[in-house]
């Protein structure tokens, strides 16, 4: 063979060796393969999901934010409670957030007229009054017109919160009208002045009087059943659509109901 011959037999070996790789191949019969996603790798790139929810949710959707958190990776979920009220006008005024859970259907109902809703809202779980009163019940407090004994400090929730408004529709049933000491933007300020000692009894939900036992006593009243607010939850107007709605589902499902159920909140009808 001629030199010239053996020099290009040379830089045809050499070519063939550079074009192999040091990566198995993701090719098989000519289509690529993908590896499957970890668990939780379907928001890669992360962000944080702002949910405004009533008071009343603080610690059912605190921990189901722990939850959604661990299984997105990279996403961090901020949370604003307060009345719901108070949270249709933050967001009517332009407060960006992604997610909104109301404590009734009325306050949802605002947020749609004002035009900050995405898509239907979805009711998850529903919630009813109970008594919240100090350890021990000293003041034996045993029904909703014992709210009215003489000397007794009451405190509620103002009428546009959804906590006032069921209480308003208990004193019609119940033909009582109360006379409290205060009235409240959201139902954890109520129970906090119980706690307190501020007041002797407060009219607050089943599920906030569940989550503080030991700190307060619940008392239940049969016309409670009068006023039970419906709970929906719905994506904001302008925030991360395919997020909110994920945490919806999320709140919708398996983990959501559990979590809820665990401090009294009934499911959805």
């Amino acid at each position: 063979m001629s030199q010239l011959a053996l020099a290009v037999a040379a830089v045809a070996l050499f070519a063939g060796a550079c074009s192999s790789s040091d990566e198995p191949s993701t090719q098989t019969g000519g289509a690529s393969v993908t590896a499957p996603a970890p668990k939780g790798a379907g928001n890669a790139g992360g962000g944080t999901l702002t949910v405004f929810a009533a008071a009343s949710l603080t610690e059912s959707f605190t921990a189901l934010g722990k939850e959604f958190e661990a299984q997105h990776s990279g996403v961090t979920v901020k949370f604003s409670f307060a009345g719901s009220s108070g949270l249709v006008q933050q967001l009517t005024n332009g407060a960006k957030a992604d997610v909104f859970a109301s404590a009734d259907q009325t306050n949802m109902d605002k947020a749609v007229q004002g035009g900050v809703i995405d898509g239907q809202a979805t009711v998850f779980a529903t919630n009813k009054l109970a008594i919240a009163v100090a350890p021990g019940n000293s003041k034996n407090i045993k029904t909703f017109q014992d709210l009215n004994k003489p000397g007794l400090t009451v405190i509620t929730c103002a009428p546009q919160v959804p906590c006032g408004s069921a209480t308003k529709k208990v004193e019609t049933a119940t033909r009582v009208t109360l006379k409290p000491k205060s009235e409240e933007q959201d139902v954890k300020q109520v129970l906090n002045k119980v706690q307190s000692g501020d007041a002797d009894a407060g009219l607050v939900y089943v599920t906030d009087a569940t989550s503080a036992a030991g700190k307060v006593d619940k008392v239940d009243f049969p016309e409670a059943g009068q006023a039970i607010n419906s709970y929906p939850i719905a994506a904001v107007k302008g925030g991360q659509a395919d997020l909110a709605h994920q945490f919806e589902e999320f709140v919708l499902g398996t983990e959501g109901k559990t979590e809820l159920a665990k401090v009294g909140f009934g499911s959805a009808q």
